[in-house]
């Protein structure tokens, strides 16, 4: 299946609407990063760790509840079901909720350590 083209709202406005829904349950070490000219399949990650699979179920489903609020759907989702990493593609944004050791595990942030990151200018994140 091809990737389809972004048709919403600008990346960054996905990427801040995303944190701020993260951050309203409590997700914390939010990191965006700038994936544009590193040949990534998207313009941005939003990577945010949740202590419990319980409390990563809830930051994905409030992302995803705040982002349809906008009209935007998620292309394609991943890992809901197991609540370690949950995946979720809006396309030119894809956001990552881990459970802290999943994170600590797969490392993403480093795996992309060539990316720029954004900042965010929401308060809870780094």
């Amino acid at each position: 299946m091809r990737r389809p083209r972004s048709s919403g709202p600008p990346a960054e406005r996905v990427l801040r609407c995303a944190a701020r829904a993260a951050l309203a349950k409590k997700a914390y070490d939010l990191v965006a990063l700038d994936l544009r000219g590193l040949g990534a399949v998207c313009d941005y990650f939003l990577l945010c760790s949740a202590a419990s699979d319980i409390q990563v179920r809830a930051v994905a489903e409030n992302v995803e509840e705040k982002l349809g609020d906008e009209g935007l759907r998620p292309w394609h989702v991943e890992g809901a079901e197991g609540r370690r990493w949950v995946l979720l593609d809006y396309v030119d944004v894809v956001i990552h909720v881990f459970h802290e050791k999943t994170r600590e595990y797969y490392l993403l942030d480093r795996l992309w350590g060539d990316a720029r990151s954004v900042e965010l200018g929401l308060e809870g994140t780094e």
